[in-house]
């Protein structure tokens, strides 16, 4: 089993929690079996705790607290300090892309977002279907039959 390094978008994480059959809660499966290993920062980790226990999402606090686990025993935090080589429109968003370039210095890694129009075009740039089909061998914006039936984000 191969194993993927990805910066994880809170917009996945809102996502996979709302929608069971979803390529964000593909993604958030994945991390839990480990064939992705979630790249953070404290300042993502702050984010995503943020946004998930924001009151219009209405996530019971056991589905909160699990999400929030799960990234802090399977991820790995690193500084995100990586100077960018791009602009980036939304000022948040920085982080992640800081993120995902300091881990692609070290290894392979892709940021796994639903809103791919916020980052620069580069292939490491995915969405969760992408990441997904990235897993299953096939190339990144292959559908098949699976696909047709899910939703990329919310």
């Amino acid at each position: 089993m191969n194993t993927y390094y990805a910066v994880i978008d809170t917009n996945v994480i809102i996502s996979s929690a709302m929608s069971a059959n979803s390529f964000p809660r593909q993604v958030y499966d994945a991390i839990k079996d480990g064939i992705i290993v979630p790249l953070l920062s404290d300042e993502i980790f702050v984010e995503y705790n943020n946004v998930i226990k924001r009151s219009k999402f209405h996530f019971p606090n056991d589905v909160v607290n699990d999400i929030l686990n799960l990234f802090i025993t399977h991820g790995i935090f690193m500084d995100g300090t990586h100077p960018l080589d791009a602009i980036i429109p939304d000022l948040k968003d920085v982080i992640f892309y800081e993120v995902v370039l300091e881990a692609r210095d070290k290894t392979d890694a892709y940021l796994v977002t639903g809103n791919s129009r916020h980052f620069p075009k580069q292939t490491f740039i995915v969405t969760p279907r992408q990441m997904i089909n990235i897993i299953n061998g096939l190339a990144p914006d292959q559908l098949d039959i699976v696909s047709k039936n899910n939703n990329e984000s919310a």
